[in-house]
């Protein structure tokens, strides 16, 4: 039987480096939201395109993706398709369902909207190559991915 473990204050570097991970959080959403705008999207627009643009997806994958409803996410895949970003297609493993894939279109513009997001290259391109491969580590390391020689995650 496991023994409960006393539940200790965390120590004040622990705090501010929650507090300093919450910021760059907040302020990537700030840009991220912004240069959605400037493309017409929202920001739930956005992200399923980019979901999208990694792979077809059921809309019932992209809800739980997106950590909403089917029934939004219908209604954001019919706003990207009325723009011809999105199409849904017969899911080629079972053809009762209908994935959404990103049209070239699309892609382009889920691209266009990461090439504009200037705030993470920023402050980056202030550490050097070692900062940035360490940072890139540590942070791959506490959401539980090892690094492998070759630079990718495990």
């Amino acid at each position: 039987m496991a023994t409960p473990h006393k539940t200790r204050r965390p120590d004040a570097v622990t705090l501010e480096v929650v507090e300093l991970i919450g910021s760059v959080v907040a302020r990537y959403h700030e840009e991220y939201e912004q240069a959605a705008a400037e493309h017409s999207l929202t920001g739930a627009q956005a992200r399923l395109l980019g979901l999208l643009t990694l792979e077809p997806l059921p809309m019932r994958k992209l809800a739980q993706k997106l950590k909403c409803e089917p029934s939004n996410v219908t209604g954001i895949v019919d706003r990207l398709e009325s723009r011809g970003l999105v199409e849904r297609r017969p899911d080629p493993a079972d053809r009762r369902v209908k994935v959404a894939v990103a049209t070239d279109e699309g892609r382009h513009l889920a691209r266009a909207l990461r090439d504009s997001l200037g705030f993470a290259r920023e402050p980056l391109a202030a550490l050097s190559e070692e900062e940035q491969l360490s940072l890139r580590d540590l942070l791959r390391r506490m959401l539980g991915a090892e690094s492998t020689p070759g630079g990718t995650a495990a």
